[in-house]
């Protein structure tokens, strides 16, 4: 398993528990963090035992707050040419494609939402706070509200991205509106996760779980139109036509499952 310096990674049944692991820093991204990030979806791309990620952080007072303040971050002369030490440090931006999800407790903040903008859906603790506090710095929040545009109400992120550190957005209000998919105590919060990635992992057929993913992030980022005409190619992808219809009849010999009730 790979070795890491500011972050914890376990692997077991197909999941894999990523931790961010710098909690005296309350799991701020530094280089070194993004540059472990970058890396860790690079080797999960060709770990075919994994599954499904989850994406969580050590201690009780936050997921992170993004960039690390404190160190070195150089940038070139003109302002035309931004280094943002942070944009890449999600799953999709390093071509991952297969599910991740977050599990946040305690802060989200600034650039959490670089990597909270790339998972498939979120568990948060009833402690979660998520907030955005560039402008309280007297600096633009541009690209963290634009990930969060995709998941939150227009209303929503203007509200988080104006009023800076004056609010935080609570677990509950992120939940009511669609932010957050779930909300339990801190103490079950890995117990969730793990039972949706468990779930997920279950499925028969990893690349129907991929090519589902595909698709709905397809449809997020370009017209209906044009996900629906590329969803002819994700079906081929995934599995010949002939197969998948094989697969539907074989339906009713599979082990009945249980659903719980959200």
């Amino acid at each position: 398993m790979p070795s890491y310096e500011n972050l914890l990674y376990e692997e077991s049944d197909g999941v894999a528990v990523v931790t961010l692991n710098r909690p005296e820093r309350l799991n701020a991204m530094d280089n070194t963090s993004c540059e472990e990030l970058r890396a860790l979806w690079a080797h999960l791309r060709y770990n075919d035992d994994v599954r499904c990620v989850i994406l969580t952080a050590a201690g009780e007072r936050a997921f992170t707050t993004g960039v690390d303040i404190t160190g070195s971050w150089k940038q070139p002369a003109s302002p035309f040419m931004v280094d943002d030490p942070i944009s890449t440090v999600g799953p999709k931006s390093n071509d991952y494609w297969r599910p991740v999800i977050a599990a946040v407790n305690g802060m989200a903040a600034g650039g959490a939402f670089y990597l909270l903008g790339e998972v498939e859906f979120i568990i948060a603790s009833d402690n979660a706070t998520f907030f955005d506090p560039h402008v309280s710095h007297g600096m633009p929040a541009v690209n963290e509200p634009m990930f969060m545009l995709q998941r939150m109400p227009l209303g929503e992120v203007m509200r988080m991205s104006l009023l800076g550190r004056h609010e935080r957005m609570s677990a509950q209000r992120a939940y009511q509106i669609g932010l957050v998919q779930e909300v339990v105590p801190l103490d079950e919060l890995m117990g969730a996760a793990r039972w949706c990635a468990e779930a997920i992992v279950s499925a028969p057929e990893r690349l129907a779980v991929e090519a589902t993913m595909k698709g709905l992030w397809t449809a997020q980022y370009t017209t209906l139109a044009n996900a629906v005409n590329s969803g002819v190619a994700f079906l081929s992808l995934a599995g010949a036509e002939e197969e998948i219809t094989e697969k539907a009849r074989g339906i009713k010999e599979q082990t009945r499952i249980e659903p719980r009730i959200r």
